[in-house]
């Protein structure tokens, strides 16, 4: 193989596509089970969904997050935020199954701890994506019932921005990810592109290629923001088409963006996701008044 053909992109094949797609409608079918549940238990990010400074919040929230994520590891502190995150990643899970499990709340105390042993022992790429789908999911309910459906699209677009500019310009959300996968915690979906693929044994070997070359990876957000819009279009309309059109379109914006990504090299998934969702969303929403 000459040097021209090690440098050609990777093609990215229709079951890493497909299996990815999978993940953000389980995200979303996930999510949408608990919603309902979540709202019974009175869980929710914002106590009054229709504040216009819930979105501001969310977004000072993301950012001030990364900063300090970026700030810590750039000193080194590679413990810290490993444990900041399993502790974030912990309290998440523990939410998801203490509603399930009401009013058994010590089967919830067992699971949280179980699942946190199981991800700092054995952090394998198939452990973090099972966690990863309870963990997105139970965000996406979180929020989306705690957002009216025109605050969220007002929060997406700003998010589409912010991913495209932290990607692109900035690249911060680039050098945040490569952290993140070393780390080995579930915020990111991996789908290996070999079936010899393991996040434990890639750790420390092969250096002369990047784990992004080796599996296609994709972070929570992008299942978990659009599904927040079809949680929110579920609990607040009364007919199902805001949140189906919102689902659909997402997917479509998927199969936009499955195009260019999964080659090696990072790319935005928000302005294609949420764009989607919003043409979706706001198709679905026509259909519903006529």
């Amino acid at each position: 193989m000459n040097e021209e053909e090690e440098q050609k992109p990777q093609e990215m094949s229709p079951v890493l596509c497909i299996g990815m797609g999978l993940f953000i409608v389980l995200t979303a079918v996930i999510a949408l089970m608990l919603a309902a549940p979540f709202e019974a238990s009175g869980v929710k990010a914002f106590q009054n969904p229709e504040s216009v400074w819930n979105p501001v919040y969310f977004v000072i929230l993301i950012i001030c997050f990364t900063a300090f994520i970026l700030a810590v590891l750039r000193f080194g502190g590679q413990k810290l935020v490993h444990f900041v995150m399993l502790a974030a990643v912990a309290v998440t899970i523990y939410y998801v199954l203490a509603v399930l499990t009401v009013p058994y709340t010590y089967i919830a105390i067992i699971g949280t701890i179980a699942l946190t042993l199981l991800l700092y022992k054995y952090p394998e790429w198939y452990v973090l994506d099972a966690t990863g789908l309870v963990i997105a999911g139970g965000a996406a309910a979180i929020f989306g019932i705690s957002l009216i459906p025109k605050l969220i699209v007002l929060l997406m677009v700003v998010l589409a921005v912010y991913d495209a500019i932290a990607v692109y310009k900035t690249k911060h959300m680039v050098s945040l990810a490569e952290s993140i996968v070393d780390l080995r915690i579930p915020v990111l979906f991996v789908l290996p592109r070999k079936r010899s693929f393991s996040l434990l044994r890639e750790k420390g070997q092969d250096k002369g290629k990047s784990e992004m070359e080796e599996a296609f990876f994709m972070g929570l957000g992008d299942a978990i923001i659009p599904s927040m819009l079809v949680v929110s279009a579920f609990v607040n309309y009364t007919s199902v088409a805001p949140a189906l059109g919102a689902l659909i379109g997402t997917l479509a914006g998927y199969t936009v963006l499955s195009r260019i990504a999964g080659r090696g090299k990072p790319h935005a998934g928000l302005p294609f996701l949420n764009s989607g969702a919003i043409i979706g969303f706001v198709a679905g929403y026509v259909v519903m008044m006529v």
